[in-house]
């Protein structure tokens, strides 16, 4: 076992025991973070959302910044903003940077501001930087935006728009806990409350660059692309394969979705130990990479049908070589 893959595998250790019962949201957390994207979560409040970006950062001891989203939230209270400082005379305006420059953001409840503050995340997410009054400032080499958003909560929120959507390389769900789990969790939470809690050396963030480097390297043989794209293209002509599927599917996915099933497989795969990439690396993570990318019809929500009940369907029909 290669020291990236040592290094990634006690970060996942770390993490799951920090965060009990949600050991593949911390997985797709982990997936996120390698193929340098950007993730999604969505689940009820007190499902440890929080938590989990939070041991993430302590693991790397990187910093992490944490915006509440409410409706009164401005852009620049994201991204930063140019204050005068008569007291510099060659340069009086300087850019007071926001919470945006940091490692890990954590976008706490995003569906709760205006679509012009969500977009004021926009350029950081999809180029890696941020521009104010006609300066570009570059983010961190490691740098991931962790959004949540309660599925059941509608008053007061705003949906967030397809073009932001398309942004995020995952969109995970994030479910109860079991019985057994849950036990835990109350031991757990005892303990810290007892202050019986270890500080271990952090993980290296090299690991996460050296994983990433070879993750570029995993094969993607010319079968599995074929089958990443007769998946999107299903998406984007449900009609031509299956009746019920051109129903409940308005619009597909972009070719970002074609490109984040390709590099969510490929580190399925490096996580799995193997140099190349199975069809079942992409089935693995096709949910998580497609439901929040394709707009359903009025049929399907009338008649109660969601999008992994699609992705479902798409997996049956669309048959990899």
């Amino acid at each position: 076992m290669s020291d990236s893959r040592k290094g990634i595998q006690l970060l996942q250790d770390r993490m799951n025991a920090a965060i009990l019962g949600q050991e593949e949201v911390v997985e797709k957390i982990l997936m996120v973070m390698l193929a340098d994207g950007n993730l999604l979560l969505e689940g009820l409040p007190g499902l440890a959302k929080t938590r989990a970006i939070n041991s993430l950062a302590q693991a790397l001891a990187c910093d992490l910044s944490r915006i509440q989203f409410t409706p009164d939230l401005l852009p620049s209270d994201i991204t930063g903003t140019t204050v005068y400082q008569p007291e510099q005379k060659d340069n009086p305006f300087v850019f007071e940077r926001g919470p945006i420059f940091a490692n890990l953001i954590l976008a706490d409840e995003i569906n709760r501001a205006p679509a012009k503050v969500q977009s004021a995340l926009l350029e950081a997410m999809e180029e890696r930087q941020v521009s104010v009054a006609g300066e570009t400032y570059k983010m961190a080499d490691l740098f991931m935006v962790m959004a949540t958003q309660n599925p059941v909560e509608q008053e007061g929120t705003y949906p967030l728009p397809e073009a932001q959507l398309d942004r995020f390389l995952m969109k995970v769900v994030m479910k109860y806990p079991d019985r057994e789990s849950e036990k835990a969790v109350l031991r757990l939470v005892r303990e810290e409350s007892k202050g019986n809690t270890q500080n271990e050396p952090p993980v290296a963030q090299e690991a996460v660059f050296t994983a990433r480097n070879e993750i570029k390297e995993i094969k993607v043989s010319e079968a599995a692309e074929q089958y990443i794209i007769d998946l999107i293209s299903a998406t984007r002509y449900p009609g031509e394969l299956d009746e019920e599927l051109g129903r409940f599917i308005n619009f597909g996915a972009s070719p970002r979705g074609s490109i984040a099933l390709d590099k969510a497989s490929r580190v399925k795969a490096w996580l799995d130990g193997r140099d190349h990439v199975l069809p079942d690396d992409i089935r693995y993570v096709a949910h998580d990479v497609l439901r929040h990318r394709l707009i359903l019809s009025y049929e399907a929500n009338a008649e109660g049908v969601e999008a992994d009940q699609v992705i479902d369907k798409l997996l049956e029909i669309v048959i990899s070589m």
